[in-house]
């Protein structure tokens, strides 16, 4: 075991399997044990933690963990000082920020947020919903919700939720209504303090965050390899797209080359068919793990 060790924090919960998905893109394999909050990881310089994304800054800040991952949201709610090391947009449903929404009753008078003056509202994220009302200038109760926040508004608990949302399905589908988005959220890499001040650890973080955000960008892209008439190119650098330019390289036959480009995956349909139409043969087209 190596005598140098980076403490990181992976979220437990609904972001759980998507982060060891992520990571194990990235080239680090994590696997977890039943009831057990420390899992294997293939990195003897890396000891893994799960802890819930709502409590992750906290543990962070304090020094319990070098590094972890959590949403923007809960960084804001514990108002923690950590250093945000990067963007990671990620989740388990959608490679897009989340939405912290207001919502009421879909037959509540209520049409804005200053509608709800003296009403009672119910959520998960206190701290950031009270001084969302407070810059309006408008009093509410805020409680916390345990969860089945939507349930609160439907059965009359409270007049409106805050609830965070990535496609709406859940909210439509409880009958409510979105007055208003407080915030858009997604999930960050972030770091403690005196940790990144150490410059192994910070080295160490900053190569995990260069292969978590290359495996991100791989994410939706895909490689196409194909035998081309030389006389095809000059037409194919003009319509076909790549990260830089094709990768050439020259065949046997000299009216032939082996060609290959990393394309959007989803224009990859259309590229196909115009690429028949131009003469390449043999085409490939393959996964990719990463993008740097």
């Amino acid at each position: 075991m190596s005598d140098k060790q980076l403490r990181l924090g992976v979220p437990k919960g609904s972001l759980q399997e998507a982060t060891i998905k992520l990571f194990d893109k990235a080239g680090w394999q994590i696997r977890t044990h039943h009831r057990n909050y420390f899992p294997d990881v293939n990195d003897p310089e890396l000891k893994c933690s799960l802890a819930r994304a709502q409590e992750m800054a906290m543990y962070v800040q304090n020094g319990t963990f070098d590094v972890g991952l959590t949403g923007k949201d809960w960084i804001m709610e514990w108002d923690a000082d950590v250093v945000v090391v990067d963007d990671l947009i990620y989740s388990k449903v959608s490679n897009r920020p989340a939405r912290w929404v207001l919502c009421v009753k879909g037959d509540s008078p209520f049409k804005r947020p200053e509608d709800l003056d003296g009403c009672k509202v119910a959520t998960e994220l206190v701290g950031f919903t009270k001084g969302y009302f407070d810059s309006l200038g408008v009093n509410v109760d805020v409680s916390f919700s345990w969860g089945t926040t939507e349930a609160k508004v439907v059965e009359g608990l409270c007049d409106a939720i805050v609830e965070i949302t990535e496609t709406g399905t859940t909210i439509k589908a409880n009958g409510l209504r979105v007055i208003a988005e407080l915030m858009q959220t997604n999930t960050q890499l972030i770091a403690n303090k005196e940790s990144w001040e150490d410059p192994w650890k910070r080295k160490k973080i900053q190569n995990i965050n260069m292969l978590l955000q290359g495996a991100l960008r791989a994410d939706k892209m895909v490689g196409l390899k194909m035998n081309m008439p030389k006389q095809a190119l000059k037409e194919a650098n003009g319509t076909l797209p790549a990260l830089t330019s094709p990768t050439v390289a020259e065949l046997k036959d000299p009216d032939w080359l082996s060609v290959e480009i990393i394309v959007d995956e989803s224009v990859v349909r259309e590229i196909i068919p115009r690429l028949k139409e131009l003469g390449a043969e043999g085409i490939i087209e393959y996964p990719l793990n990463k993008v740097i």
